[in-house]
């Protein structure tokens, strides 16, 4: 009798801890559940805040702290934004600059990188100054940066933006991009060697479909860097028509009392969109990207 007894306590006592840490899961769950929404609006708030103001009138704007329009809906901002100032040739400079001066970004990248960590080009001098160039504040060589641009005869033009975001992303790609060059085993190319291939060949024809990961993640990462730039377009640029970029246009909304934040946001949001667009499409190459630069083989 006693055993029995102690046999259904016991498997009592088991049935009251399964309970238990079912329920704790659940908690835990529900605190995960919970924390992930918490950051989730964090991160939105500054979008939503921005889509409510551009819906929102001029004094409305001034006037009340609301996060939501209270005097009904101003899709006209959204009209403005498109009209009163050239958006449309704006993105389009954006967009030209960026993917040009990423495609030329990668064509240089790739072979220093892989002429860096190979071949130790440079010894340890050359990665240090790569960087330095990777961690450097902009408006630290804003004016050299412009001076060069002047004497080249480009100020005002989409080509020099392009060589400017060149100057400024090419460190940033290298730097990126040494963490996938290392990860590919040294043995594929000194097999691809005696099997005749030059250094050229094994560059194009092995290393790089095995960095094509890293390639995607670093050319993304390098537009999106091109697309919000915004120090030297403001100083190389003076016109829209003379390659004047996304950012700066964003600027530009003003009126007889100040600028016009609907309009204002009603343009950011339209610039926002494809960027958007492109980082989540491609985003798991994205955080490779970055997780990957951060970490030295």
């Amino acid at each position: 009798m006693t055993t029995q007894t102690s046999t259904v306590t016991s498997h009592a006592l088991t049935g009251t801890e399964l309970a238990s840490r079912a329920r704790s899961r659940k908690a835990l769950k529900v605190g995960r559940i919970a924390v992930l929404v918490i950051f989730t609006l964090f991160v939105l708030l500054p979008i939503i805040f921005m889509l409510s103001t551009s819906l929102k009138d001029q004094i409305e704007i001034r006037t009340t702290g609301a996060l939501f329009p209270q005097s009904g809906l101003y899709v006209i901002n959204w009209f403005y934004a498109w009209t009163t100032v050239p958006l449309a040739l704006y993105l389009t400079n954006s967009t030209i600059v960026a993917l040009v001066s990423t495609a030329i970004v990668l064509l240089i990248a790739v072979p220093t990188t892989y002429a860096i960590v190979r071949f130790k080009i440079g010894g340890e001098i050359l990665p240090s100054m790569i960087l330095g160039g990777y961690v450097m504040p902009p408006i630290v060589v804003s004016i050299p940066i412009f001076m060069m641009i002047k004497s080249l005869g480009l100020p005002d033009t989409k080509i020099g933006m392009i060589l400017v975001h060149i100057i400024l992303n090419a460190p940033i790609a290298v730097w990126l991009l040494d963490s996938f060059v290392r990860t590919i085993p040294k043995e594929l190319e000194e097999a691809a060697w005696i099997d005749g291939y030059s250094r050229f060949d094994t560059l194009f024809k092995v290393v790089l479909p095995l960095i094509r990961p890293g390639l995607i993640s670093v050319g993304i990462i390098c537009m999106i860097l091109s697309w919000n730039e915004f120090l030297m377009a403001l100083l190389i640029t003076s016109s829209p028509q003379g390659g004047q970029t996304f950012p700066v246009g964003v600027a530009r909304y003003t009126g007889q009392h100040g600028l016009q934040f609907g309009e204002m946001s009603a343009a950011a949001l339209s610039g926002m969109i494809p960027i958007y667009i492109l980082v989540f499409i491609f985003q798991r190459y994205v955080v490779s990207g970055l997780t990957r630069g951060g970490v030295k083989g």
